[in-house]
């Protein structure tokens, strides 16, 4: 006979909040074995490695659709790791880009410190809140780090 947990041994078992595992169970990435008529769910230990390849899956940064990709891709049987290094290639890619992103930001930060050190400080006067920011051409935000 299999050991089932409730949800809160579940959570309890895998460090995971109680409501991660209900908002997993909405997006459906993890199912109970067995749902009782009081409404209890219970978890066996596919549960637990579930979970468990879930927090590792988002330690690599692979969002929860992308999981959520990987999962159905197991539950059908077929390999899932020509996704899994697709995705990864994709994430390496983007990273990529951000982080010439994050240098192109960097360069023109460190000329507008340097354009900026002889600068005299404003003055407060009405409608202006700091002359070194307002005379910055608009430049679009960087993709986020």
């Amino acid at each position: 006979m299999k050991k089932l947990f409730k949800i809160g041994e579940l959570a309890e078992q895998t460090n995971v909040a109680v409501a991660t595992i209900r908002y997993y169970e909405s997006l459906s990435l993890l199912a109970p074995a067995k749902k009782a008529e009081n409404g209890y769910r219970y978890y066996d230990e596919k549960a637990i490695k579930q979970l468990r390849f879930i927090k590792q899956a988002q330690s690599l940064q692979f969002s929860l659709s992308e999981i959520q990709q990987v999962l159905e891709i197991s539950q059908k049987g077929k390999p899932t790791c020509p996704l899994v290094k697709d995705l990864l290639d994709r994430k390496i890619t983007e990273l990529e880009q951000r982080i010439e992103q994050a240098f192109i930001l960097k360069a023109q930060l460190e000329n507008y410190r340097t354009s900026w050190v002889e600068r005299p400080l404003d003055q407060p006067s009405e409608g202006q809140i700091c002359s070194l920011i307002e005379e910055v051409d608009f430049m679009p935000t960087p993709v986020e780090i």
